[in-house]
């Protein structure tokens, strides 16, 4: 009942105005940055194994590929840092989501595709 009061006081739609994101949006834009570093260690990889790895042309299209992955990654995950620092921060996208996915995913299959 306590509850019921607290809310009720300001009428629920005033008190969504007044959110305190506390904590929630600086985690997030940790783990953006912590994924962001992720993605920069597997680009660097890519690169040292196609240079190191016999240098082949499909090995070098692969490392190509992954750094422009990489910069694609590096856009979405800046975008969303920068939006996260508002007091009400947008939601992600579907495209801005896409994007992250679909360089994740093309990432790993050129790392996979540089070790063949």
């Amino acid at each position: 009942m306590a509850a019921a009061g607290a809310t009720g006081a300001t009428g629920g739609a005033g008190a969504l105005g007044d959110r305190d994101p506390g904590l929630q949006p600086e985690r997030t834009r940790l783990a953006w940055r912590r994924t962001t570093l992720s993605c920069t260690v597997v680009a660097v990889l890519a690169a040292r194994q196609a240079i190191h790895g016999g240098a082949t042309p499909a090995g070098l299209t692969a490392a190509a590929l992954s750094a422009l992955l990489w910069l694609g990654f590096l856009a979405v995950a800046h975008r969303r840092v920068v939006a996260l620092t508002a007091a009400r921060p947008r939601v992600l996208s579907r495209g801005g989501a896409a994007m992250a996915v679909a360089c994740t995913v093309l990432l790993a299959v050129c790392a996979v595709s540089i070790m063949l």
